[in-house]
C-alpha cells in the first residue's frame, strides 16, 4: 500500500511520527466508459477553453477567482497557510465514540507508526482501548480542513474523518410525521418483532452479493448467451391493519426459526 500523507500524531506534548494509509477499497466491478457506436474508449480530456488545446498536468495550476484576477497558489502556498495543521493530526477532546453521530462519519484511514514512534503509537493505542474513547481533532489533507477522531481497532489506530457540523442538510424540508395514533399494542408488538430479529453485528454476514450477480450476467453475455430480465411485482398487503401484519411478522419468524 502507498501512503496518503506523512505527519504525526499531536497527544498532550507527545508526537507521534505516522503514515495515513486508506482503510478502505471498493468492492464494485470497474466498468469503462464505451462509445455507443463502436465501442471505443472515452477519454476525458483536459482543455484550455480559449485555445481548445489538451493541458497535461504538469502544465495546470490552482487559482482562486479575487476581485475578477486569478491569485495562482502552489503547493508551498497550501503548507504556508497552516503548516501545523498540514502536518499534524493534534488531538484536542477526548470524547466516548456513542456520542458522536453516524452521520458525521466519512472516511477512514489506518495509521502505521514510524520506528521512533513505535512506542508512544502502542501506549496511545492502549489508553483509548482502556478508557473506551476516541481523540478528537482536525487535520489538513489535499488542501482540505476536516474534523477526524483516532481511535483504536484491534492493534491498529484508526484516523476516521468526519464531516463538519454545516455540511449535514437540515431536514426541515424533509416531510415526515411529527405525531400518529401508535396504539400502545402495536408499539408492544413492533418491540417484540424487534427483540426477537435482534443479535450481535457482524459486518461479514453481509455481502456485496450484486457485484457477484453482475459479473456472472457479464460473463454469460460474452459467452452470448440471452440473460432473462426477472419480472418483478409490488406486493401490497392485503390488510391495512398494523396489528395483523406486526403477528403475521412475529409468526414467520417464528416458522423460520
Amino acid at each position: 500500500m502507498r501512503s496518503l500523507w506523512t505527519g504525526a500524531i499531536g497527544f498532550g506534548l507527545v508526537n507521534i511520527p505516522v503514515k495515513l494509509f486508506s482503510a478502505t477499497e471498493a468492492s464494485s466491478l470497474d466498468l469503462d466508459m464505451l462509445d455507443k457506436k463502436d465501442h471505443s474508449n472515452i477519454r476525458f480530456m483536459r482543455v484550455n477553453e480559449k485555445t481548445g488545446k489538451e493541458v497535461k498536468w504538469e502544465g495546470i495550476v490552482k487559482g482562486y477567482l479575487l476581485n475578477d484576477r486569478y491569485v495562482i497558489l502552489d503547493d508551498k502556498d497550501f503548507e504556508t497557510a497552516n503548516a501545523e495543521k498540514t502536518k499534524t493530526i493534534t488531538i484536542t477532546d477526548f470524547v466516548l465514540e456513542k456520542e458522536i453521530d453516524s452521520m458525521y462519519y466519512e472516511t477512514p484511514y489506518y495509521l502505521e507508526p514510524d520506528k521512533s514512534g513505535e512506542r508512544a503509537y502502542v501506549l496511545l493505542r492502549d489508553a483509548l482501548q482502556k478508557t473506551g474513547k476516541v481523540g478528537v481533532s482536525t487535520f489538513v489533507m489535499r488542501n482540505k480542513e476536516a474534523p477526524a477522531i483516532v481511535r483504536a481497532s484491534g492493534d491498529v489506530i484508526v484516523l476516521n474523518r468526519l464531516r463538519f457540523a454545516e455540511e449535514i442538510r437540515d431536514t426541515k424540508e424533509i416531510k415526515v410525521p411529527a405525531r400518529a395514533s401508535v396504539k400502545p399494542a402495536e408499539l408492544k408488538m413492533a418491540i417484540s418483532l424487534i427483540n426477537q430479529s435482534t443479535g450481535k453485528f457482524d459486518i461479514k454476514k453481509y455481502k456485496d452479493t450484486y457485484t457477484a450477480a453482475l459479473l456472472k450476467l457479464i460473463k454469460a453475455k460474452g459467452k452470448g448467451k440471452k440473460v432473462a430480465t426477472p419480472q418483478l411485482k409490488v406486493v401490497h398487503n392485503k390488510t391495512k391493519d398494523l396489528m395483523e401484519q406486526l403477528k403475521a411478522s412475529l409468526t414467520k419468524k417464528k416458522k423460520a426459526s
